[in-house]
């Protein structure tokens, strides 16, 4: 492991994912997490301005539940099969979010025109 800026650790592709899943058990109640890409370098600022092959590039990926930050860098290679397992690991935690609460259109459609109606008169 090594660490970043703060607290935010740098893992291997697979300790990432298991950290990640208990990331999600931990927040299952109440909480988010939090996962960002970013296609990166990985270059010191100042040898950036050299030109890149588009093999070269990076995916660096964080999670964060506002109190832990983790992250792992994929090259183009181990992309597929972190994408398989995180997409794994997401369909496993993803039976604590709530129904979004549908409305008829209709109904929604007559009780605008009443508000009109009634802004009217």
């Amino acid at each position: 492991m090594f660490l970043l800026r703060n607290l935010q650790v740098l893992l291997q592709p697979d300790p990432f994912l298991n950290e990640l899943t208990s990331m999600y058990e931990r927040n299952r109640e109440k909480g988010s997490v939090w996962v960002t890409l970013k296609r990166s370098c990985l270059r010191p600022k100042g040898k950036r301005k050299l030109e890149i092959d588009a093999s070269e590039y990076k995916c660096l990926v964080r999670a964060t539940d506002g109190q832990k930050t983790i992250s792992t860098v994929l090259s183009a290679k181990d992309h597929l099969r972190f994408q398989a397992s995180y997409a794994t690991v997401l369909k496993a935690h993803m039976d604590a979010l709530k129904k979004r609460e549908r409305k008829d259109k209709k109904k929604v459609a007559e009780a605008d025109k009443q508000k009109a109606s009634s802004k009217a008169t």
